[in-house]
């Protein structure tokens, strides 16, 4: 067991993401101490399945020594290398490279970030210099879609439309928009998905024109809005999306930070999608989390359109460890992982997966199961007919996640009562199997919180 000194320093020092910091002062935090496969332990020796791949990062699983040894071979050689100035390194160049040969369409060219939210920051100042290169600068304006999820900097935090990200902070700003969302279990318009996919084009349409058709820039989207609850699109939806982007003639943004290695199924979900964005963010899976990177795919259309207007001057955006040479090594490894059988594992996994959870559907809470390969959620109600969300008294978010952590299960648990899961490619069968088993061990639970009880009685 760690010692109270470890949770004393933690306290008084270590400020951590998206929480309750005097909450956190008052729990405490729960040290991880090492990982393997899907089991992560803490430091007390308790062992869990990591059923949310740390945070949808750890797409490839813990522990590859290949992933290892790859990071110290370049660390070794070269730990730093700079993309300023005409420079650059050998494993940043060939995985620019592989994953230009991988991506959809034309998207031919790679701006490597720290991780997903710069990445989004990247494309607006991409965009923006587009539209400026072309003679329109007054093309300001940028859509996004409710319950989306665009990072947590400044400005990709003002495109994220999730409240806690907006409370105190004073974003949005007033050049970011937002169409509702496709959300269909709780969709305006029913469950449909024709219908769903009319009414998010009505949106965009009618957003545009509030707008003024001249001033719109762009369009963020997700193939699976994942931070908003895993909100997965009736087929047919980004396609039908992207149509109307190109017939408006705004550019399209496919956000893949969460989607993107596998994580629906194939390297990237536009592909299963049917579509080629005009740029496309990553992060996460592309490392499986043992080193930060991200990347924007940029259109050739777009890349050539700047590279004309700066001519010979600099494009002035950059950060210091773009293209990191390590963390380019690392993508590497993983890449050849993902092909070397692990996306095919993960396939395979995934439907084992979603049959699991669509077999909790007989649970008095379940409202509703949805999720396309290895990402999925289980949204949980009072009232099936009504669609009652469990009490906020019920602390869905804390008491959930600390459920499932009692019973050897790392999953998300949204406020509204939403369980989310995206467990690493890697898992076996038996481990599915668990992840399904420790969840409806968990409603089994809940439904006996006595927040829960109380609102079933009325």
């Amino acid at each position: 067991m760690y010692s109270n000194s470890l949770l004393e320093l933690d306290r008084a020092h270590l400020i951590h993401p998206v929480a309750s910091y005097r909450s956190h002062e008052k729990l405490g935090v729960r040290v991880l101490a090492s990982a393997s496969g899907a089991t992560v332990t803490d430091a007390s020796g308790k062992q869990l399945i990591d059923g949310f791949a740390g945070l949808w990062c750890v797409n490839a699983g813990y522990g590859h020594e290949s992933i290892v040894e790859a990071a110290t071979r370049q660390m070794r050689e070269l730990p730093y290398a700079t993309a300023y100035f005409g420079l650059g390194s050998e494993p940043a160049i060939r995985l620019a490279s592989e994953l230009a040969e991988r991506a959809p369409g034309n998207l031919d060219h790679v701006y490597f970030t720290l991780g997903g939210s710069d990445a989004v920051d990247s494309t607006i100042r991409f965009i923006r210099y587009y539209w400026i290169a072309r003679g329109e600068p007054q093309r300001d304006q940028f859509i996004s879609v409710e319950q989306g999820y665009h990072g947590s900097s400044t400005v990709g935090a003002g495109l994220t439309a999730l409240p806690a990200f907006h409370a105190g902070f004073g974003i949005p700003f007033d050049w970011q928009h937002k169409i509702p969302s496709h959300y269909a279990y709780r969709n305006p318009v029913g469950d449909d998905p024709q219908a769903i996919i009319e009414a998010s084009l009505a949106a965009l349409r009618r957003k545009v024109e509030e707008i003024g058709p001249e001033r719109v820039a762009a369009f963020y989207a997700e193939p699976i809005q994942g931070s908003g609850g895993v909100l997965v699109p009736p087929r047919g939806w980004m396609k039908a999306m992207r149509k109307l982007c190109q017939e408006l003639g705004i550019l399209f943004v496919a956000d893949e930070v969460i989607t993107g290695f596998g994580r629906t199924g194939p390297l990237f979900a536009c592909a299963e999608d049917e579509i080629v964005p005009d740029l496309m963010t990553v992060a996460k899976g592309l490392t499986s989390g043992y080193v930060p990177m991200g990347a924007v795919f940029m259109g050739d259309h777009i890349y050539q359109t700047i590279a004309d207007s700066a001519g010979a001057a600099a494009v002035g955006h950059g950060y210091t460890y773009s293209a990191h040479p390590v963390s380019a090594a690392v993508g590497l490894e993983v890449l050849k992982l993902y092909e070397n059988g692990l996306l095919d594992n993960g396939r395979k996994a995934g439907a084992r997966l979603m049959a699991g959870l669509e077999g909790l559907k007989d649970h008095p809470l379940v409202g509703d199961v949805r999720g396309r390969g290895m990402l999925a959620a289980v949204e949980l109600v009072i009232d099936k007919e009504r669609k009652t969300p469990l009490p906020a008294a019920a602390e869905p978010a804390r008491r959930i996640f600390d459920r499932a952590w009692e019973n050897g299960l790392v999953i998300r648990a949204f406020a509204n009562g939403v369980l989310g899961y995206a467990p690493p490619l890697c898992c076996t069968e038996t481990e599915i199997d668990s992840i399904v088993e420790r969840t409806r061990k968990v409603l089994d639970e809940t439904l006996e919180d006595p927040a829960v009880r109380a609102a079933l009685k009325t």
